[in-house]
C-alpha cells in the first residue's frame, strides 16, 4: 500500500512522492549508506520523522509506522558512531506517547537492534526500562480510564519485548538486572511514580524469565523498603505531648490527646496519621509494602511462595537483620510466613535461632533472637510446638552458657547472653499458657534451668529490661511455675546502674522488631495473623475483681499442685502419659489460669514496696538487641 508523504520542511525530499513500502524500505536502506559517505540529506529527513512524535495527522503516523518497519528490515546498515542522532532519537522516544501500532512498529525496531548487534542491547533494554513509569506530564492522565488503558498497552508492550529479547540474546537478564537497579527511583521520587516502577519489578519476578532476574528484583524491593524505612525517624511518630511512647501502647489501646481511648478503626487511623505529622516517606513505604504484600499472596496462590521466601530469607539476612531502626520492613517476610506457616513459618524460626546458637558476630547473635522472640511472641500463625521448640534451645543454650562461666563477670562481656535471657522471657510473658501445657515444658528439669539461669550470679534479672523482668516476675510468681529468692525482686532492682547501662526504660528507639505494625494499608494484612497485648492480657482481665474476690490461697495452692504433679514428667517418660487423663488434667490446668489472676494490676507495690511504673505496665516493652550493639 502506497503511503502519501506529508509536505513538511523535514521531509522535504520525500514530500508529494507516492512511494510504495518497498520503495521506503529500499529509500531508509539508501539514505544510511549515504550517510557514511557523507550524503546526509535523506538521514536526516529520516531523523526528522522520528523526532515528529506530538499531535500526529494519521497520515504522520502512517509514515512513522512505515519508516520504523524499514529501519528494522535495515539494523545491519545502523551504525553506532554514524547514526547516533538517529538511535539516540529512537531511544529518546516514549511509548506512552504514541497510539498502538506506533508501539507495536516501536518494539519490533528494539527486538530487531536487540538481536542484530550486541553493542545495542543495553540501549534496548534502558529504553524499555525507562517506560516502566511515564513521562510526568502523563501521570493525571493515569487518574483517567484513557490513562489506564494507556498504562495496561505500554506495560504489556514493555514486557513482551523484553522478553523477546531474552531469547534471542539469552545473557540478556543479567544486563537487565543492572539497568534496573540503577534506574530505580530514589527514595524522594513522587509516590506514584516509585509505587508503578516497583510493581515492573514484581511483574518481571513472576514473568517468564523470573527465574533469571526474580531473586534480584525482590533484594532491590526489599533494600528500597530498608532506605525508606530508616527515613522515619521516632520524631515523626512521637510528640512531646504524650507521657507515654507510642510502642508501650497497642493500636487498640491507643488514646487521643483527651485521654479517651480511640475505639473505632477510622478514628484510630486519623489519629496515626497526625502522629507521623508531615512526614513524606512513610506513605511511600507503605503503599510499597502493600504492593509486595499482594504479590507475596500472588505467589503463594499460584505455587510459587517457596521460591521466592527463600529469596527473601536471604535477603533479610544480609539487609534487614542487621538493619539499624528497621521498623516496619521486616513485616514482609512476617507476612510471608503466615502464608504458610509449615514451611516458611519454620524455616524463619529456624534460621534465627540458628544464627543465634553458630554466628560469629555477636551482634548479629542478638538481632536474630530478638527477631525469634518477637515473632514467637507475635505471630498468631504460629504452632505450641514450634514455641515450644525453640524456647527449649534457648533455655539449653543459656543453661550451658551459664554453667561453663568461671570467671568475667562484667555484664558486657556477655551480652549475647542477656539476649538470649530476654528472649526467653519475653516470649513466655506471651505464650505462658501455651507453653505449660507442653509436657516436657512443664517438667521439673526445664523449670529448674530456668530458675538456674535467673539465679546464676550473672543476675540476668538486673541487666534485662526492666519491664520484660517486671512483667515476667508478675506472671511467675503468680502461676507459682517456679521459687525465686526474695532479693531478686528487692526495691530498686529494676532500676539498677546495669539496666540503664543496657538499655534502660527510656530508650524509645530500642524495641522488639516484630511490634505493632503502625502503617495505615498494611495493617489490614498483618493484623488478622497478629498477637496484641490485649489478647493476652485479656486471660487475665478481670485484675482488680480478681484482688477484691481473691486469688485465693487454696486456688494458688491448688495451682501450684497440679504444676507439680505435672513437672514429675520428662523427656523420657511423658510419651507414656494416659492421653485421656493427660487431657483431662490439661482442661482443668487452663482452667485453673483463667481463674486466677496472673498479673494483678498492684503487685508491684505487693513485690517491690512501691509501684515502679503505675498502675499498669505496658507490654510489650521498649527494645530492639539488633539495632543496639552496645545495649540489649
Amino acid at each position: 500500500m502506497g503511503v502519501q508523504l506529508a509536505a513538511d520542511s523535514n521531509l522535504a525530499e520525500l514530500g508529494n512522492v507516492n512511494l510504495s513500502d518497498s520503495e521506503l524500505v529500499y529509500h531508509v536502506r539508501s539514505a544510511l549508506k549515504a550517510a557514511l559517505e557523507g550524503d546526509t540529506d535523506g538521514y536526516h529527513q529520516l531523523v526528522g520523522v522520528m523526532h515528529h512524535n506530538e499531535r500526529l495527522l494519521p497520515e504522520e503516523v502512517a509514515l512513522l509506522v512505515t519508516c520504523l518497519k524499514s529501519l528494522s528490515g535495515a539494523v545491519s546498515c545502523i551504525n553506532a558512531i554514524h547514526h547516533g542522532s538517529l538511535l539516540a532519537a529512537i531511544f529518546g522516544m516514549s511509548l506512552w506517547n504514541y497510539s498502538s501500532d506506533v508501539m507495536d512498529a516501536l518494539v519490533e525496531l528494539l527486538t530487531s537492534l536487540a538481536g542484530s548487534n550486541g553493542q545495542f542491547v543495553d540501549l534496548c533494554l534502558d529504553m524499555l526500562v525507562s517506560n516502566f513509569t511515564p513521562p510526568f506530564t502523563f501521570m493525571e492522565a493515569l487518574k483517567k480510564p484513557f490513562g489506564l488503558r494507556r498504562k495496561d498497552q505500554v506495560l504489556d508492550h514493555v514486557h513482551s519485548t523484553l522478553k523477546n529479547i531474552a531469547d534471542l540474546v539469552p545473557l540478556s537478564p543479567l544486563r537487565l538486572e543492572k539497568i534496573i537497579k540503577d534506574r530505580m527511583p530514589n527514595i524522594y521520587t513522587k509516590e506514584p511514580l516509585i509505587v508503578m516502577y516497583v510493581e515492573n519489578m514484581l511483574r518481571l519476578e513472576s514473568s517468564a524469565i523470573g527465574e533469571l532476574v526474580g531473586s534480584t528484583m525482590l533484594v532491590a524491593i526489599i533494600d528500597r523498603l530498608i532506605d525508606l524505612d530508616v527515613e522515619i525517624h521516632w520524631d515523626d511518630i512521637l510528640r512531646d505531648d504524650f507521657g507515654k511512647g507510642i510502642f508501650e501502647m497497642e493500636l487498640e489501646d491507643l488514646e487521643g490527646p483527651a485521654g479517651d481511648p480511640l475505639q473505632d478503626v477510622d478514628e484510630r487511623q486519623i489519629w496515626l496519621e497526625q502522629l507521623f505529622g508531615e512526614n513524606l516517606v512513610a506513605p511511600k513505604l507503605d503503599s510499597l509494602m502493600v504492593l509486595t504484600f499482594e504479590h507475596l499472596k500472588s505467589s503463594h496462590e499460584s505455587g510459587r511462595l517457596h521460591q521466592a521466601f527463600e529469596t527473601l530469607l536471604q535477603s533479610f539476612q544480609k539487609t534487614v537483620l542487621t538493619a539499624y531502626k528497621s521498623k516496619f520492613a521486616q513485616f514482609v517476610i512476617f507476612y510471608a510466613c503466615s502464608l504458610d506457616p509449615d514451611y516458611c513459618g519454620t524455616r524463619f524460626a529456624d534460621t534465627l535461632i540458628n544464627i543465634f546458637e553458630n554466628s560469629n558476630y555477636p551482634e548479629w547473635r542478638m538481632s536474630a533472637v530478638a527477631y525469634l522472640a518477637s515473632y514467637l511472641s507475635r505471630a498468631k500463625f504460629v504452632s505450641a510446638s514450634l514455641v515450644a521448640d525453640m524456647l527449649e534451645r534457648l533455655v539449653n543454650w543459656c543453661y550451658t552458657y551459664s554453667k561453663n562461666l568461671n570467671e568475667d563477670l562484667n555484664p558486657k562481656a556477655h551480652k549475647v547472653y542477656y539476649a538470649g535471657c530476654q528472649a526467653v522471657m519475653y516470649v513466655l510473658c506471651f505464650r505462658m499458657r501455651a507453653i505449660v501445657a507442653v509436657p516436657r515444658l512443664r517438667s521439673k528439669l526445664f523449670l529448674m534451668q530456668i530458675a538456674d539461669i535467673l539465679r546464676h550470679k550473672l543476675n540476668p534479672l538486673k541487666v534485662c529490661l526492666p519491664s520484660i523482668v517486671e512483667e515476667f516476675l508478675r506472671l511467675a510468681r503468680s502461676a507459682r511455675l517456679f521459687s525465686l529468692p526474695d532479693n531478686l525482686a528487692a526495691n530498686g532492682m529494676l532500676e539498677s546502674d546495669f539496666s540503664v547501662a543496657f538499655g534502660g526504660p527510656e530508650r524509645l528507639d530500642m524495641f522488639f522488631p516484630f511490634d505493632p505494625c503502625l502503617l495505615k494499608k498494611s495493617d489490614r494484612f498483618i493484623r488478622p495473623n497478629f498477637v496484641y497485648w490485649s489478647m493476652v492480657r485479656s486471660t487475665y482481665e478481670n485484675d482488680d475483681d480478681d484482688e477484691d474476690e481473691g486469688s485465693s490461697d487454696e486456688d494458688v495452692a491448688e495451682f501450684s499442685g497440679r504444676v507439680n504433679r505435672m513437672e514429675i514428667y520428662d523427656d523420657d517418660t511423658y510419651g507414656g502419659i494416659d492421653d485421656e487423663a493427660s487431657d483431662h488434667d490439661l482442661d482443668k490446668f487452663d482452667y485453673s489460669l483463667d481463674k486466677m489472676s496472673i498479673t494483678p494490676k498492684n503487685l508491684s507495690t505487693r513485690l517491690y514496696g512501691s509501684d515502679l511504673r503505675g498502675a499498669y505496665l505496658q507490654m510489650p516493652s521498649r527494645i530492639r538487641p539488633s539495632t543496639s550493639p552496645e545495649s540489649l
